[in-house]
């Protein structure tokens, strides 16, 4: 744990925590931005899980934080609690009322996780940020505050290629439609077969109609469409330059809608997608981008999403760039303890 020197141990300040759909990390801080704690706990979508078990595991999560920096049952002022599937005011609503009704801290904050990867990329406290990953969604601060979100629910919210889940399903239809003769010939008719070991596209079908093969794997045909599309594969491309399209549609209407496009406006970037060996993907956004900001500064997140929270939670508390550049060193020279690991945290 970070002290205060002879003052003993430092004050935890702020709780921050990113919740997506596979993990939930929870950052204990100090108002200089000592990370006090790092706890990592299980997916906390509610759209996926339900609202109480979401709550359940930030709950867990954040008493392995609060154990691990000893502060027991001791108040914490500012919440700020970045968490996926809070897409609609309405979620907002009701996530934000499920949080504050925990009281995990005096004022929380409940925002859309995509905040967290945008502030976490960030040099700055306004721009733009996507998150490409099993779904796609987009946020954009303006200099003046003004904050720019989209719905993101899929084809329902107009989204018409929602990210690597998109990609997965059209992977398999592409595979299915070279071996009934509807589509052009594509090595997807091999692969996605042989990524589930089963002997065709049609079998991969069945297997997902009948149950046997659960139909969220589907999702990891994304990176063989990746991966084909880097090799050449014409059907591959068109699909992956579709959901490049699809990105610069979103963060170019943020841009527009801000109207940053004549400076150098910054665009983060994360999610798995844009982990792909497939580098036309993100050179297919950064060049569409342009077209609405030529000076745009296209960077990748290279930090946790958690970062972002918690520079989010300093920025309620009103630290500055030092507690920021503290908060960025702390996190990269640690890892997170595990809810329900017998290890000691860090110090």
């Amino acid at each position: 744990m970070t002290t205060d020197g002879a003052s003993g141990p430092a004050t935890v300040a702020a709780l921050a925590v990113d919740g997506g759909a596979s993990k939930t990390d929870v950052l204990a801080l100090a108002a200089d931005g000592s990370v006090l704690a790092w706890a990592r706990g299980a997916g906390s979508n509610h759209q996926f899980s339900g609202l109480e078990e979401a709550m359940e595991v930030i709950g867990a999560t954040v008493a392995v934080v609060r154990r691990s920096a000893g502060i027991g049952d001791a108040t914490v002022a500012t919440g700020l609690f970045c968490l996926a599937g809070v897409d609609l005011p309405v979620d907002e609503q009701r996530v934000g009322d499920a949080v504050a009704g925990r009281g995990w801290s005096t004022d929380a904050v409940v925002r859309n996780d995509t905040f967290a990867v945008w502030r976490a990329g960030s040099t700055r406290a306004w721009g733009v940020g996507v998150v490409c990953g099993s779904g796609l969604n987009c946020v954009g601060v303006g200099p003046d505050g003004t904050t720019v979100r989209f719905p993101s629910l899929a084809e329902l919210s107009g989204d018409f290629a929602a990210g690597g889940s998109w990609l997965g399903m059209r992977t398999l239809g592409l595979a299915l439609r070279a071996n009934d003769g509807r589509g052009r010939p594509t090595v997807l008719t091999d692969l996605v077969p042989a990524h589930f070991g089963l002997g065709s596209p049609e079998v991969v079908l069945e297997s997902v109609y009948e149950g046997t093969l659960p139909y969220h794997r589907l999702f990891e045909l994304a990176q063989v469409c990746l991966d084909a599309a880097a090799a050449g594969d014409a059907e591959a491309r068109r699909a992956v330059a579709y959901l490049a399209d699809e990105v610069v549609a979103m963060a170019g209407a943020a841009v527009d809608r801000l109207g940053v496009g004549d400076r150098d406006v910054e665009v983060v970037v994360g999610g798995g997608v844009f982990e792909t060996s497939h580098p036309e993907f993100a050179d297919r956004v950064e060049a569409g981008l342009r077209r609405h900001a030529p000076d745009l500064v296209l960077r990748r997140l290279e930090s946790p999403p958690v970062v972002g929270a918690g520079l989010l939670a300093l920025d309620a508390l009103g630290s500055g760039p030092a507690a920021w550049d503290r908060l960025r060193a702390d996190v990269a020279g640690r890892g997170p303890v595990s809810v329900g690991s017998t290890e000691e945290p860090p110090t």
